[in-house]
């Protein structure tokens, strides 16, 4: 041991603390290699450790203006007292006048005022006590519903705000914010200010309240605009606390392949106003309405505008969605998928401002018409004019995506006066125009678009005369001048 220069000093235990040992060398590491048992430490593992962006802890509470204290000088009452922090961060004390206490804690501001007093009282103790924090002032801008300033007053038994009551306050967050990387800027020094971020997506996910801190006044929350929508994950954050409240009305347009395209007015029970000055649940096809507490969806959206037409592609369904920057993010659903696959991710949550286009097919496989026609976003009856040579000419209600054959049927049919062979097609085109077409009828044909057309809302069939009716009107026409005559001279025979 003496050739290795080890010392060793042990320290005796004393009352109220542990015995400790402490050893020391100046011997090089080969020497401590050629001691007997001699075990070299084994060298530290490298690890992965993934840089996460924690939330701050907590800190002390630092004074400003709007706090009210209590002094308290021991042996010295009259010095003591309830005082006010005032607006630029000072406290007005007796005999040391003003004091700056803004961005102190509490046990750095008893330090300063205990300084001052000792200028007049010998080895003054005094006791800094908070009686009422003032209101914490907090900004939340982004993607929220009501961006802007507000104000929460701490009143007895309330504790300060979180992140999330926040975000309750400014009306919830918009169907694009980005939880993930909510941004908190602190006031820090004079001059200075602290950023950091907490992620409210793990706070859903894997309830890690640590993300969901306390605020301090004058705190700012901003939430950024998500780069990648997640339909799955906007309704697992549709239904969190700090989401938009769902009956709120919201202001939407719908245009292209529905029935009643424009702007609506819908909450999430029932129908609020639509341009056909409609109210109510009866609003919905069949008069059914959403349910309470459900969001608005774009299924619930088409079913307000009457429901889609039978040419409308429902697989390119588009939600255009302005954002808190001015731009305009796409949202592309495919509710060809949410009628095969059960696929809800499909039927996307709306919010304030959305437009839902539906753009028009290019091409109408007969085999998905009846699939599509049964749909909760389609209609349940189109109205279809059938007029000339029917059993009952006029406007008939049918289902969506019905065949010509069968309108015709529904009026009745053909009547004796009728070319059965071809009738006129009239359609109102969505670009205003107007077309006509010549059918030829079969009455065993499949639906087919040169023989058997699905119609459309609107749509007007006319059933023209056969040959012999328009030859056998024509005659009568002619003639009835001459049956009038006779019959004028008829009546004078009568008075002969």
């Amino acid at each position: 041991m003496t050739g290795a220069s080890f010392r060793r000093f042990l320290v005796r235990p004393i009352a109220g603390f542990s015995v400790v040992a402490i050893a020391s060398t100046n011997a090089s590491l080969p020497v401590m290699a050629q001691l007997p048992n001699f075990q070299p430490p084994p060298a530290p593992r490298t690890q992965n450790v993934p840089n996460v962006n924690r939330a701050p802890t907590e800190t002390a509470y630092t004074l400003g203006g709007g706090d009210r204290i209590r002094l308290d000088i021991f042996d010295v009452p009259e010095y003591s007292g309830e005082y006010q922090v005032l607006v630029d961060g000072t406290l007005n004390l007796p005999i040391v006048g003003s004091v700056e206490v803004e961005g102190l804690t509490i046990r750095q501001a008893s330090d300063r005022i205990s300084n001052l007093y000792a200028r007049f009282v010998k080895r003054p103790v005094l006791t800094v006590s908070l009686l009422l924090p003032r209101p914490v002032k907090l900004s939340v801008a982004g993607e929220v519903t009501r961006p802007g300033s507000y104000t929460v007053p701490l009143t007895e038994g309330r504790t300060f705000p979180t992140v999330t009551q926040a975000l309750q306050l400014a009306g919830g967050i918009t169907q694009v914010a980005n939880v993930r990387s909510v941004q908190i800027r602190r006031r820090g020094a004079p001059g200075s200010q602290q950023q950091f971020n907490v992620d409210l997506f793990d706070l859903l996910r894997n309830g890690d309240l640590s993300q969901d801190i306390s605020l301090r006044d004058g705190d700012t929350i901003f939430i950024p605009t998500t780069t990648t929508l997640n339909s799955a994950e906007n309704r697992l954050l549709a239904d969190a606390t700090f989401a938009s409240q769902p009956n709120v009305p919201l202001k939407i347009i719908v245009v292209g392949e529905v029935l009643r395209p424009g702007p609506y007015t819908v909450t999430s029970g029932n129908v609020v106003q639509n341009p056909a000055g409609v109210t109510g649940p009866s609003a919905l096809p069949g008069g059914a309405g959403n349910v309470v507490g459900d969001r608005p969806t774009v299924t619930r959206a088409i079913q307000l505008a009457g429901g889609i037409t039978p040419s409308a592609d429902i697989r390119r369904v588009e939600i255009r969605r302005p954002t808190r920057t001015g731009a305009e993010q796409l949202i592309a659903v495919d509710l060809w998928q949410l009628l095969q696959g059960g696929d809800l991710a499909q039927d996307a949550i709306l919010q304030e401002g959305d437009t839902i286009a539906i753009p028009t097919a290019t091409n109408i496989d007969p085999a998905e018409a009846p699939q599509i026609a049964a749909a909760s976003f389609s209609p349940n009856l189109i109205r279809v004019n059938v007029v000339g040579e029917v059993a009952r000419p006029g406007s008939v209600e049918v289902p969506p995506n019905t065949p010509l054959n069968q309108a015709l049927l529904a009026a009745g049919g053909f009547n004796n006066r009728a070319r059965k062979s071809r009738v006129d097609l009239i359609r109102l085109n969505p670009n205003g125009t107007v077309s006509k077409r010549t059918v030829d009828i079969n009455l065993a044909q499949g639906i087919n678009d040169q023989s058997n057309p699905i119609l459309r809302n609107n749509d007007v069939v006319v059933v023209n005369r056969s040959g012999l009716a328009s030859v056998s009107d024509t005659l009568g026409t002619i003639l009835s001048p001459v049956g009038s005559i006779f019959t004028f001279f008829n009546f004078f025979r009568i008075f002969q």
